[in-house]
């Protein structure tokens, strides 16, 4: 008799795992290449625009609700329409390069997901753009002499 529980107990924990693993695998699934992006050191008024490719690992459409920077100088653009099953989309952060100094900001999407938050950060540093040095008018710029 108790070889038989012992079964029966072993039989419906697998049963148990196997459910709770296929319901973890269905739905939709926001992946995901880099949640990172560095712009690195980066002139004044150079590109704004980075990318997060991302693709839709699960078993339903992936729709981005919204799409929200930590503030006015990051503004994120993403697909309007459902992404589908396997297939890859883009989300882009255009970020105000004529501000000097270092920056980390985030981006934070809402989706249709079970955990329904996904923070994508932007991160760098503009430095102030070289001067050029002036020349007096009628100076050719060689010593006199």
């Amino acid at each position: 008799m108790k070889q038989l529980i012992s079964v029966f107990a072993l039989f419906f924990a697998a049963i148990v795992c196997v459910n709770a693993q296929s319901k973890a695998a269905s739905g939709p699934a926001m992946t995901f290449e880099s949640t990172t992006i560095d712009y690195g050191k980066i002139e004044k008024g150079s590109d704004r625009v980075r990318k997060f490719k991302f693709t839709n690992t699960g078993t339903e459409p992936l729709i981005i609700k919204s799409a929200k920077g930590s503030c006015g100088c990051t503004v994120p653009t993403y697909p309007k329409e459902p992404v589908m099953p396997g297939e890859s989309s883009v989300i882009e952060v255009n970020y105000d390069t004529n501000r000097e100094g270092m920056f980390t900001k985030t981006v934070t999407l809402t989706t249709n997901e079970t955990a329904d938050t996904h923070t994508l950060t932007i991160k760098g540093e503009v430095k102030t753009a070289p001067t050029q040095e002036s020349v007096p008018a009628g100076s050719n710029g060689l010593p006199k002499g």
